[in-house]
């Protein structure tokens, strides 16, 4: 049994001042059950919480730990930044260097505009899609996450999915009557959309692996036809890279797959090394209908904030090296592999699908290719797998559909003992 007493009495007074006792909702651990660990530090592939659990992490702050927790070179980096001021309400050469980062990695970015959060970015995107289109509707796709917008709160992802509703209290019918939604990995569904608003959808906004139903890889030549269609259609296609950006590959995770050709881009969580921030991106004329040279009024205090953008900074010089995205690769597809033996050897129906360092394993359901069917799978068994985890150490996301990260501090080692301790959980939770 792990030991939970300090954060137990942590949470009691959390609760008090804080909804839910928690700042974000996946936090709470209502789809697994049970008191949310508090944690007090992490280091490499590890956290640790107030009661000195010292637990094999999984899910990386939900993205951004693909260097794992506190690398030194990270560190030292925002310790020097510190020392120089923490914000300063103007430019900076960091931001500029960040920009062209990441614009020299990514075909489609050829001007970048910091912001502070994916959400923010998101916002952005929508808005530059309206304006450069004159079309009012939005079409996303069911299970998708783009940030808690009211536009994009329609059939969202993750704890939408966890908390069994379409969208959210406080979303007027108005706003979310202008988003259409689409089945994940149907082209036929899209064009559906597109019949009934003929010339009113100005942009398609997808994740291009979704990675908030739980992971789920685009089908063979989804994105590229899905393109074309876009454009067909004379709407933008906004790829959501949140998630895969820099995560997949050194760049955005559209550029793998064949023919897929976006307006506009988003990024966050890796780009800035843990720290907050976000970005939207995209081909020159869109972006210049931004202020101060455009009609599209976008702002913030903390955009470009001297401390994130050096942490981006630092860890996309570190994901540049040779060899970094090869080992991640290497040490997901054992994990992968792992885990999917696991399931044969205890007889226990699921599957675990991956892309890159990004995987799920689902239970109860051998193939899920779209929201619908990760819905089906069964989350009261995964719950239990997930305590049956975490009591031998194994800190994976407390949700079905979350995905696990691996990060460049997960070793051999680390990855076999993650897959004993799924065999042995696996195992545990088998009440046939």
């Amino acid at each position: 049994m792990i030991l939970n007493e300090k954060s137990s009495t942590m949470f009691n007074r959390a609760a008090k001042v804080i909804p839910g006792a928690v700042n974000s909702p996946v936090r709470a651990w209502r789809a697994v059950g049970g008191t949310p660990l508090f944690i007090s530090r992490a280091e490499a592939a590890y956290v640790f919480d107030l009661d000195g659990n010292r637990l094999l992490d999984y899910v990386g702050a939900y993205g951004p730990a693909i260097l794992g927790h506190a690398h030194p070179q990270v560190v030292t980096a925002i310790a020097e930044q510190a020392r120089d001021g923490f914000g300063y309400g103007a430019p900076t050469e960091l931001e500029v260097t960040l920009a062209e980062m990441i614009s020299q990695a990514v075909p489609a970015a050829q001007k970048v505009r910091l912001v502070s959060s994916g959400t923010e970015a998101g916002m952005t995107a929508l808005r530059l899609a309206r304006a450069a289109t004159g079309r009012p509707r939005i079409l996303k796709f069911d299970g998708c996450y783009h940030g808690h917008s009211d536009a994009l709160l329609v059939r969202a992802g993750s704890g939408g999915m966890t908390l069994g509703i379409a969208d959210s209290a406080g979303v007027p019918d108005a706003i979310a009557g202008l988003t259409a939604v689409a089945r994940y990995n149907s082209l036929a569904s899209v064009e559906q959309c597109f019949a009934a608003f003929p010339g009113e959808i100005a942009a398609v906004i997808v994740e291009p692996v979704p990675a908030n139903m739980g992971v789920v890889p685009p089908g063979e030549n989804f994105l590229g036809e899905l393109s074309a269609l876009t454009h067909r259609h004379g709407a933008l296609l906004i790829c959501d890279e949140v998630i895969t950006g820099f995560r997949l590959r050194y760049g955005a995770a559209y550029e793998s797959y064949r023919s897929a050709d976006p307006h506009l881009l988003m990024f966050g969580k890796v780009i800035g090394g843990g720290l907050p921030i976000g970005a939207v991106a995209g081909r020159a004329e869109l972006m210049d209908l931004l202020a101060p040279l455009g009609p599209v009024y976008q702002a913030g205090t903390l955009s470009g904030n001297p401390l994130s953008v050096r942490a981006g900074i630092e860890t996309l010089k570190i994901l540049r090296q040779p060899g970094i995205y090869e080992n991640l690769e290497s040490a997901a597809a054992r994990l992968a592999d792992g885990l999917r033996m696991a399931l044969r050897q205890n007889h226990q129906l699921g599957c675990v699908n991956r892309s890159g360092s990004l995987l799920t394993m689902f239970i109860g359901e051998n193939n899920v290719t779209d929201a619908e069917s990760a819905r089906r799978c069964d989350s009261k068994r995964f719950a239990r797998i997930f305590h049956r985890l975490l009591e031998r150490g194994i800190y994976v996301p407390p949700s079905q559909f979350e995905a696990m990260f691996v990060s460049i501090a997960h070793g051999k080692a680390e990855i076999d003992r993650t897959i004993e301790a799924a065999d042995e959980a696996l195992r545990a939770t088998d009440d046939r």
